[in-house]
């Protein structure tokens, strides 16, 4: 991989809440959440080539090229810019499948953000991010490359500035189906709406968590073992679960004794994404 240059990183992220207030007529969700940006991150090679082919020899385990957003990000670029040249992307994955951490959704943003620039369009934030929305709601979070605020179906974005505390992020093994928590009927989905400063003052709860408990009781566990080291809670609709503490050493020692097969991780949390500073070369 090293002899392929400098890697492209694409950061995890926690939803740090997540109260649904509503439904638009086309049947998404309305949501209100706190996007954290960490430090665990995928790597992706990305290469221009002559050949319109969009390619990627390395990629997530079990992903079809044709179904891996990342490459549906690239081909999309394509498109809309009427590029004549290709790419080949190579994903090194860390950030866990279907455990609510956004690594597909962030490969997806780090190909956009890539291109952009190995392609010299130029396109801008604005104009990645509204590419990034026709792809899944947590692209644009990513391609803004902050943390942050965030309403509407994910798209509404502000910049929130939270970093400085470290993370104990568990991963049970089971994967997680977005679908499947959002279309239970006992989700809930009329939460009031809060502000920022409600939140700041500890306002807010994941609830997908009883669903995701009651349908994945492995997930349960994971919360109930983590809440015994710290305030454990569900990120996004999971299968990871996460807790907050003031340095690295207290998040380390949380994750002592994980159960055989669940994968733990310790992340520091960012203001602003790696990815950012990669653009600017």
């Amino acid at each position: 991989m090293s002899a392929r240059g400098e890697p492209w990183p694409a950061p995890a992220k926690l939803n740090l809440f997540l109260h649904v207030v509503g439904r638009r007529a086309d049947g998404y969700h309305l949501l209100q959440t706190a996007f954290q940006l960490v430090d665990l991150c995928d790597r992706l090679w990305i290469e221009p080539t002559r050949a319109r082919a969009i390619r990627r020899p390395l990629g997530p385990a079990g992903v079809p090229e044709e179904s891996d957003l990342a490459v549906r990000a690239a081909r999309l670029l394509q498109r809309r810019a009427g590029v004549r040249r290709g790419a080949e992307i190579r994903i090194e994955k860390r950030i866990p499948a279907g455990g609510g951490l956004g690594g597909a959704s962030s490969d997806a943003a780090t190909v956009l953000v890539a291109l952009d620039r190995l392609w010299g369009l130029d396109m801008g934030t604005e104009a990645l991010a509204a590419l990034g929305a026709e792809l899944g709601a947590d692209v644009p979070v990513f391609v803004r490359g902050e943390s942050a605020w965030g309403e509407g179906v994910g798209e509404r974005l502000a910049p929130l500035g939270l970093a400085g505390r470290w993370y104990a992020i568990v991963t049970p093994p089971v994967s997680v189906s977005t679908a499947e928590v959002f279309a239970d009927a006992a989700l809930t989905r009329d939460c009031p709406p809060i502000t920022i400063s409600d939140f700041l003052a500890g306002g807010g709860r994941n609830v997908c968590e009883p669903v995701v408990r009651r349908r994945w009781p492995v997930v349960g566990e994971a919360l109930d073992w983590l809440g015994r080291r710290g305030a454990a809670r569900l990120t996004g609709t999971g299968a990871s679960v996460f807790a907050a503490y003031p340095d690295e050493a207290g998040a380390r020692a949380a994750l002592v004794g994980l159960p055989p097969g669940w994968r733990g991780f310790v992340a520091r949390g960012l203001a602003r994404s790696p990815l950012r500073h990669r653009a600017r070369g």
